[in-house]
């Protein structure tokens, strides 16, 4: 009887131990499912609380902190963006993309100087440059970094499909873009090479 106790007793420790495992949270995101495989447009997993993007409050790149959560009931394109960039005069497209159709997609800006040293402005010389030279009204954000160790949390989860449910794609370089649906879970990744007006990225945003 002792050995089977000790048995059990230790399947048990080993359970409580892979349920604290370090990797099984970001910043308190639980992970939606355990399949690392290539990313799809189709959730296989059903979708939790912590799997929205709603969970995050960034700051904008004047300093506020922006519940994603406010954005709820339309779509979000995030994107990686900087001013130095052969992508960046995707700007303007992004900005066309606002104007047009803000009642369907809120764009969110998102600086790192990650890809190249290709931003290496501070907030505000971002923003001048942003509106100054594209005229930016769409959100926004505080330079951060958006892949590896050191990335916001927002962008870890993007990241991993392990805490999305859908994408398993860090971005590759500036202007890489996520489509969040309007219950704020990610549906798509995008690299730099699709513009913000291509008809792929539009008959997305559509659905």
């Amino acid at each position: 009887m002792a050995t089977v106790t000790t048995f059990y007793r230790s399947v048990l420790a080993l359970l409580l131990l892979a349920g604290c495992s370090p990797d099984s949270t970001i910043s308190g995101v639980t992970p939606v499912g355990e399949d690392n495989s290539s990313p799809t447009a189709n959730r296989t997993t059903v979708p939790t609380p912590n799997a929205s993007v709603y969970q995050f409050q960034p700051l904008s790149i004047i300093g506020q902190r922006v519940p994603l959560g406010q954005y709820r009931g339309r779509k979000l394109l995030i994107v990686n963006v900087a001013s130095n960039c052969s992508y960046t005069p995707q700007y303007r497209e992004l900005q066309q993309l606002w104007q047009q159709y803000h009642n369907r997609v809120v764009v969110l800006g998102f600086p790192s100087n990650q890809f190249g040293g290709q931003e290496p402005g501070n907030d505000s010389t971002i923003n001048t440059f942003c509106t100054g030279t594209y005229n930016v009204t769409f959100p926004m954000f505080h330079k951060i970094d958006v892949t590896g160790a050191t990335a916001h949390p927002l962008y870890k989860f993007l990241a991993n499909r392990r805490f999305n449910g859908v994408v398993n794609n860090p971005p590759s370089w500036n202007f890489c873009k996520y489509l969040i649906d309007e219950n704020g879970y990610v549906i798509g990744y995008y690299p730099s090479t699709v513009s913000p007006m291509s008809p792929v990225l539009l008959d997305a945003i559509m659905q």
